[in-house]
């Protein structure tokens, strides 16, 4: 029978338990038990590392195929303006404001836009202010490493694991 990992664990925990029952000492069925799970768990968790690596190595592997992609996307999109802008200037050139054809129509859609050449030099009733606060993490680190007690703050240490 193959265990999962989470089973491993809980008959590591029931044998944890049944060690503390014996007032922490060891019998021979329980040290033959403990090393058959630990070694268990090694090899879960090597055959688990293997599994994750080769999902990792797809991570990469679509990464990479979403920039491809998204670097085709671009170029037609630089294509299709390019076009359109070409198709403006013959347009302007010879004043034509639309082409009519059974299958396509093109013509210009006249839009207005605001432009603002110094935004300083405007009154308080055309401004809006942003403001943006946040943390200076790596100053607080600092500060909490040097002894200085910064409220509400502290260092959490994380155990991150590692597959290589």
């Amino acid at each position: 029978m193959k265990l999962t990992i989470y089973q491993i664990e809980q008959s590591y925990n029931q044998l944890a338990e049944e060690l503390i029952e014996n007032g922490g000492e060891l019998t021979p069925s329980l040290e033959e038990a403990l090393a058959i799970t630990e070694e268990q768990l090694q090899n879960k968790s090597v055959a688990y590392s293997f599994v994750i690596k080769q999902m990792d190595a797809d991570v990469d592997i679509i990464e990479d195929e979403i920039k491809r992609l998204q670097n085709l996307k671009k170029q037609r999109e630089k294509a299709s303006e390019y076009l359109k802008d070409r198709i403006k200037h013959a347009m302007d050139l010879f004043s034509i404001d639309e082409i009519k054809t059974p299958l396509v129509k093109i013509n210009f859609r006249k839009s207005e836009t605001v432009e603002v050449d110094d935004v300083n030099a405007l009154p308080a009733a055309f401004k809006v202010v942003k403001v943006t606060e946040q943390a200076d993490k790596a100053a607080i680190k600092a500060a909490l490493k040097d002894g200085v007690e910064v409220a509400g703050c502290s260092i959490a240490t994380h155990r991150n694991l590692q597959i290589k």
